[in-house]
C-alpha cells in the first residue's frame, strides 16, 4: 500500500519543529548529560519527541523476548504480534516512560505534552493478514497497520520550550486501536508537520556497511543497501528514511550522540535525497 500523508504544503506551522525519534532499547542509557543536551536544544526549538518501547515492553513481561512474539510478513517484514492485550501493555509501559521523559525533561525547564497517535493523530489503513510461523505462510489476526495519514492540527502549541511525547499507535478506519512502528511514525510526522531534518537516536553510533562506519550517504544508496543486506532495526530505519526524504524532509541523521551533536552532522550518519 502507499502511504498517503496530510499534505505538507497545506501546513504552515509558526515555526519548523524538530523531530526525534527515542529509541526504546537506548532510553534507561541516555546520560544526564544526553537530557541536558536535549532541554538545551528545546529551550530554542519546539520539539516532537516520538519514542519507541521495545526494551520496556520485554522487561514487563518474558513472552515479548519469545522469538514467537515477532512475526515476519510475506515481503520479509518484521513486525510484533499485536492483540488487544499487547495494546493494553504498550500503553502502560509508555505511561511510565511518558512519567519519566516528562519529569527528566520538565526539571531542565522544558514541559510535555503526551499525545497518544491514536487519539486523533495517526490513522492508519489495512494490515498485511498473511504471516511466516513455522516455516508456512498463515493467515493471522495481528493488530499493526501501514501509517495512511497524520494530522499536524494536533501540534497546537508549537514552540521553544515546549516538547509533544508521542506514543506511536494508531486508529484504522475500522476504528481499531492498532501498533505501527515507530521509526516510520516519526518519518510520518516530521513530513507532516514540515521537519526539514528527522533524527533517529538508536544504540548504534553509524550506519554500517561491510563493517565500515558510514558518515554520509544518499537515499538511493541507502535504499540498495536496506534491500541488500541491512537487517533488524536498521532496515526499519532505512525504510522511515527514505519515507521521511520522499515526504520533504531534508535529511535524517541516524546515531547514538547528543541531538545538538548530530544535528550538527558531527556524528552519526546522514542520509539525503542526493
Amino acid at each position: 500500500m502507499s502511504i498517503v500523508y496530510t499534505d505538507a504544503a497545506t501546513v504552515t506551522p509558526a515555526v519548523t519543529p524538530t523531530v526525534v525519534k527515542l529509541g526504546g532499547s537506548c532510553l534507561d542509557d541516555m546520560s544526564d548529560a544526553w537530557w541536558d543536551d536535549l532541554a538545551e536544544h528545546a529551550r530554542h526549538n519546539p520539539l516532537i519527541l516520538v519514542h519507541g518501547w521495545s526494551k520496556p515492553l520485554k522487561e514487563l513481561n518474558p513472552r515479548y523476548t519469545e522469538p514467537s512474539a515477532i512475526l515476519r510478513d510475506r515481503y520479509g517484514n518484521q513486525s510484533r504480534w499485536t492483540t488487544t492485550e499487547v495494546i493494553d501493555d504498550i500503553k502502560a509501559v509508555s505511561d511510565a516512560l511518558g512519567r519519566d521523559v516528562t519529569e527528566r525533561l520538565g526539571r531542565r525547564g522544558i514541559t510535555v505534552e503526551r499525545l497518544v497517535g491514536s487519539d486523533g493523530l495517526v490513522r492508519a489503513g489495512v494490515g498485511e493478514r498473511w504471516w511466516w510461523r513455522d516455516k508456512q505462510l498463515v493467515e493471522l489476526e495481528n493488530l499493526v497497520g501501514p501509517i495512511t495519514d497524520v494530522d499536524p492540527g494536533r501540534f497546537t502549541d508549537l514552540r521553544p520550550g515546549h516538547c509533544y511525547l508521542v506514543t506511536p499507535l494508531a486508529r484504522n478506519s475500522a476504528g481499531h486501536e492498532v501498533n505501527t512502528d515507530a521509526d516510520r511514525a516519526a518519518a510520518a510526522i516530521a513530513g507532516a508537520s514540515s521537519a526539514t531534518s528527522l533524527t533517529l537516536v538508536t544504540d548504534v553510533a553509524h550506519l554500517l556497511i561491510e563493517g565500515e562506519p558510514v558518515r554520509r550517504i544518499t537515499a538511493e544508496a541507502a535504499g540498495e543497501f536496506r534491500d541488500r543486506g541491512a537487517t533488524g532495526g536498521m532496515r526499519k530505519k532505512l525504510r522511515a528514511a527514505g519515507e521521511a526524504l520522499d515526504r520533504g524532509v531534508e535529511r535524517v541523521i541516524i546515531g547514538s550522540a547528543p541531538v545538538s551533536h548530530l544535528l550538527a552532522e558531527n556524528t552519526g550518519t546522514v542520509i539525503t535525497r542526493t
